[in-house]
């Protein structure tokens, strides 16, 4: 029985689901902001906090802690030095996980987007593409 266990399991074994919470929350991270399922989004804020709140500390064993979380480095010094000092004024709270209000074609799941409060995303923009027809010789 599971009387009063607190993590989600996601229909996961521990390892994939501790890998598959890193990757949203260094999704997180890079993007300002993700869109996945409302279970995923909120395991994933739980864990965004948490980080965050070790970030703050600024030491290098919190440094080592976060990658030994995150296995990626170069997502815990973006962390460091572009999250963490605008949430400096900020006890808590960090993130919001947003119901998208609709489902996914596929299987009906309930959708939301988690994002930093405070920070704006990253907006991708398209570049045109480059007209890549060749033009053809005259022939001979």
């Amino acid at each position: 029985m599971r009387h009063r266990k607190l993590d989600k399991r996601l229909g996961r074994s521990p390892a994939h689901r501790s890998a598959m919470v890193a990757a949203l929350v260094c999704g997180l991270i890079l993007e300002k902001r993700i869109t996945t399922t409302l279970v995923k989004a909120k395991v994933a804020q739980r864990l965004a906090e948490r980080v965050l709140t070790r970030a703050r500390q600024g030491t290098l064993a919190a440094r080592r802690n976060l990658i030994s979380r995150l296995h990626r480095p170069d997502v815990v010094s973006m962390l460091m030095k572009d999250v963490v000092p605008v949430m400096q004024g900020r006890n808590g709270g960090y993130t919001r996980v947003v119901k998208l209000g609709r489902l996914r074609p596929g299987d009906g799941s309930e959708m939301a987007m988690v994002e930093w409060i405070g920070i704006q995303p990253v907006v991708k923009t398209r570049k045109p593409k480059a007209d890549t027809t060749k033009q053809s010789e005259p022939a001979k």
